[in-house]
């Protein structure tokens, strides 16, 4: 595997691997485990970037006419935006549980 084909799951195993972070971030916080879950944000981070990258990458190749348009890169950016909006309901949660902990004290 080369080129537009590994760039893909480049980004699909990196995301997959972030969107994994968050949920696992959810899953600390509700434990109340918060530093734990920030842990886990900040590894989904490392790992997001990493695709967001490779899918910049693409995008430069893009815009000097290289066609990087298939399947498996539409499959790849699918996944990029789900992971980021993981990390948005992971940091809602996180926010919810640490007030829900708040108001038990």
């Amino acid at each position: 595997m080369e080129g537009l084909e590994l760039t893909a799951f480049q980004i699909i195993s990196a995301v997959g691997t972030a969107r994994s972070c968050y949920i696992e971030a959810i899953a600390k916080a509700k434990a109340g485990d918060y530093e734990a879950a920030q842990e886990h944000i900040k590894e989904g981070d490392e790992n997001f970037a990493l695709g967001h990258n490779a899918h910049a990458g693409l995008l430069q190749k893009e815009a000097k006419g290289e066609n990087t348009v298939s399947l498996l890169i539409l499959h790849a950016e699918d996944q990029l935006m789900s992971a980021e909006g993981f990390k948005i309901i992971a940091q809602e949660f996180i926010d919810v549980y640490q007030r829900l902990d708040a108001l038990d004290k």
